[in-house]
Order: structure tokens, then C-alpha cells, then sequence
């Protein structure tokens, strides 16, 4: 009999608290539990005191870190995004909905399902099983909470509000719908498949019925050229490469620059997150396939194949925005949209997605677009941009924002605690 078969034995049977500790304390559960038996006794029990990132599973992202998985973690090929409204009535209501979330997040991103199953059939499976047979596919999920949690007065939370998590300003192009505005709290779940990104959304919010619901959602898509064994720059609905300006994701110094929230940068339970900021901008395709490629480039400022710097031959050759023509005009365009944000002197880390859902019903056209996320440790950095951008960006004549969010993300988890405990050790 194979240890797995030895486990679900053991599993089917009732054990009272003693019955366990007498088991494991005598020493002689190695030999009917195997090897993996253990974490199975205690999940047996609800617990999930050992519960760990199993670093040996395929395509694994660890949940555990000095950060939290999904930011600096290398792009995945798609996403879901969830914005939720709370439900829960206090503070330690809300505490526990972290903690139920955490080994279920451990679970999903080792590749496992939520929990082991009923065996009587007479109750729902445990874990909505479409992510089965599936590895983990380098699966992470991100949580962030987002300004209006903080003013749900029954929480209790508004002392421990950071002072730059607050809506973000109107800005031109801005035609905000409520169905993809705001959220209480944020999941992102990006993997190298859209079924397992969705299938852990679906789980986390079905496992906390009652204690929350979905505001808004949004799936997401990459694609990754490989030249040489390495990913390349993905490219957006408009065939441009989207994130050759990122700081290195490698270089801590750089990623302290600008994304992660230093000590006495803002609340100290901030220390070691950062702040998503999440736009769904719609890309009016009908239009941009009628605008001539040479137009194309001077909108963004770069040529779209090679992705370079207008002027220049290589995607990261230094984008030099002064340059100027033997007639003392730019090379970059004044008004494309790498001149202007270039001009904010400030820094984002963008990891964006595209998304297809349909047509918009009043007009017929592509519901096309980007599913824009970026990181940065001040939400300051993007307002700052989306300010220098204005009603002179001439990417404005092809794109008009429609949903939006800013998130506070919190540190990352270590082991034996759970997703959030920064925040709730400060109550």
C-alpha cells in the first residue's frame, strides 16, 4: 500500500485532540502516515500549523517572503483580478478572514487543492476542482485593501489609514464606470494559466461566503516572444512592448527606490508592501487600425517592432527625450506619451495585461483593452505621470480610462503567520 492510500485511510477516520498527540508523541505515526502523513493528520484536525511552501512542486512561487508573491515575481502569462466588498462587522472578523485565507493561498500556490474531500457525497467538494491535474503554474497571489475599508467605522481601522491611500484624483480621459471602480480589498492572482488564476480568485472568495463579496473582476492576458532561452517584453493590444522602463525587479536598491515602502515612509505596518494602482483602459482598436504606423510610433515615442527609442536602434537603448534633428525639433515627439512621462521625473513599476471581453453594447466596438497594474511605493509616483500626461498625451485620442483602484499591499507573509498580521498587531 502506498503512503498516499495509508494517508486517506487515516484521513477517513475520526481522531479526538488525545488520540492525536498520542499518535504522533509516541513516535509511531512515521510508520503508518509516511513520510507526507503528517500534514495530512492536522489537516484532518482543520489545522495547518506545518503548513509550508512545498518547494518541491512544478512551477512553484513561493508564498512565504519578505515581500508579498506577484510584484517583483517574474510576469506571468495571465491574471484575474478581484476587487470585494467586506461583509464582516469587526475588526476580528476581519483578522480571521486573513488567516482562513493563508493556508488556502499556501495550498493553491504549491499546485494542491484547498482541502481534502468529503468522502459521504452528500456535501459540496471542499475545492471546486478545475485547477486539478494542473501543477501550480507559477501561481501568486497578491492582497491589498483599499481606501474605503478603512472607513467602514464598525472595523474600526481609520487610525491606521496611511495618508496617501486615498481614491485617486480625476484625471482627463477618465470615464469611470462604478461596476469597475474602488473595492474594499484587492486579490491578484496571476499565473501561467488563465484556469488556475481563476480557479484560485474563485476558491478564496467561495471559502469566505458570507464574509465578503465581488465588486468587480478582470481577466487578463500576456504573450512572451523567447529570443535565446529568455522572455522578452510583452506587447500590448497596439503591438507596443509594455514594461522596458521597469526598474530591475533583481536589484533590491532599485526595487527600495521605487516600490517598496521603506521604514518611516508611511504607517509601520506599510514597511515592506507597496501600492497597487489598477486601471482598466480601454484601447479603441477600431481607431488605432486606421492610423498610419509612423503616427503610431510618434504617439508612443518608440517604434513599435523594435521597440527602441525613436531615433535609436534597440528596445532599451536610453530614451533621451532632448535629442533634437538637424532643424532643432525633438526626435521624440513633445506630446507622445513617453516624452510626457518621461518629463514626470518619476519612477512605476508597471505589470500590466491585456484584456478582451466582447464589445461595448452602445457602440458595437472591441470591449478591448489593458488591464494596467503598477507598483510603486507612494501612489504619488502614478498620479504624478498620469499629471504630466494630461490632455497632452496623444495616446489620449485612442484610450479612455474606465475603471479604477488603489490598493495597499501588504508586506510579506513569514512563516507561521498569516496574510496582513502587520496591520492587526497595531490594533
Amino acid at each position: 500500500m502506498t503512503e498516499t492510500n495509508n494517508d486517506e485511510k487515516l484521513l477517513d477516520k475520526k481522531f479526538t485532540r488525545r488520540q492525536m498527540l498520542k499518535m504522533t508523541g509516541a513516535g509511531a505515526a512515521g510508520i503508518a502516515i509516511g513520510a507526507s502523513g503528517m500534514g495530512g493528520i492536522l489537516k484532518a484536525f482543520g489545522k495547518d500549523v506545518f503548513l509550508d511552501d512545498d518547494h518541491s512542486a512544478t512551477n512553484k512561487v513561493n508564498f512565504y517572503g519578505k515581500h508579498q508573491s506577484g510584484i517583483a515575481t517574474a510576469v506571468q502569462t495571465n491574471i484575474y483580478f478581484a476587487s470585494l466588498n467586506v461583509l464582516v462587522k469587526s475588526k476580528a472578523e476581519l483578522q480571521e478572514l486573513f488567516k482562513m485565507w493563508t493556508p488556502l493561498a499556501v495550498r493553491m500556490m504549491n499546485g494542491e487543492t484547498i482541502g481534502v474531500e468529503y468522502k459521504n457525497g452528500i456535501l459540496p467538494p471542499k475545492d471546486t476542482g478545475e485547477a486539478k491535474g494542473l501543477d501550480a503554474r507559477n501561481l501568486s497571489i497578491t492582497f491589498g485593501v483599499g481606501p474605503s475599508l478603512f472607513e467602514i467605522k464598525e472595523l474600526g481601522l481609520s487610525s491606521l489609514k496611511p495618508a496617501e491611500l486615498k481614491d485617486l484624483p480625476h484625471f482627463p480621459k477618465d470615464q469611470l464606470e462604478e461596476a469597475y471602480t474602488g473595492g474594499d480589498i484587492c486579490i491578484q492572482a496571476c499565473a501561467d494559466d488563465p484556469q488556475v488564476a481563476f480557479h484560485a480568485v474563485r476558491n478564496l472568495i467561495r471559502a469566505a461566503s458570507g464574509k465578503v463579496s465581488l465588486k468587480w473582476s478582470q481577466a487578463g492576458f500576456n504573450s512572451f516572444p523567447i529570443e535565446n532561452g529568455k522572455k522578452q517584453t510583452p506587447r500590448n493590444l497596439f503591438a507596443f512592448k509594455d514594461g522596458t522602463e521597469n526598474p530591475n525587479s533583481s536589484s533590491e536598491s532599485d526595487m527600495n527606490k521605487v516600490v517598496w515602502v521603506q521604514s518611516g515612509d508611511s504607517k509601520p505596518w506599510m514597511t515592506g508592501g507597496t501600492y497597487l494602482v489598477v486601471r482598466r483602459i480601454q484601447l479603441h482598436l477600431e481607431t488605432w487600425d486606421r492610423t498610419a504606423l509612423k503616427e503610431q510610433e510618434n504617439t508612443f515615442g518608440r517604434h513599435r517592432d523594435s521597440g527602441a527609442p525613436l531615433g535609436k536602434k534597440k528596445e532599451f537603448d536610453a530614451m533621451d527625450i532632448e535629442r533634437k534633428d538637424e532643424n532643432g525639433n525633438y526626435i521624440v515627439p513633445e506630446t507622445s506619451h513617453v516624452f510626457l512621462a518621461k518629463k514626470a521625473k518619476a519612477r512605476i513599476m508597471r505589470r500590466s495585461y491585456s484584456y478582451s471581453s466582447g464589445i461595448v453594447d452602445a457602440t458595437g466596438a472591441y470591449d478591448a483593452g489593458l488591464v494596467f497594474i503598477s507598483f510603486q511605493k507612494n501612489p504619488e509616483q502614478f498620479i504624478k505621470i498620469q499629471n504630466h500626461l494630461g490632455r497632452l498625451d496623444k495616446l489620449n485620442e485612442y484610450i479612455t480610462h474606465r475603471g479604477s483602484g488603489v490598493f495597499a499591499c501588504f508586506p510579506g507573509i513569514k512563516k507561521g503567520s498569516y496574510i496582513g498580521e502587520a496591520l492587526f498587531n497595531t490594533l
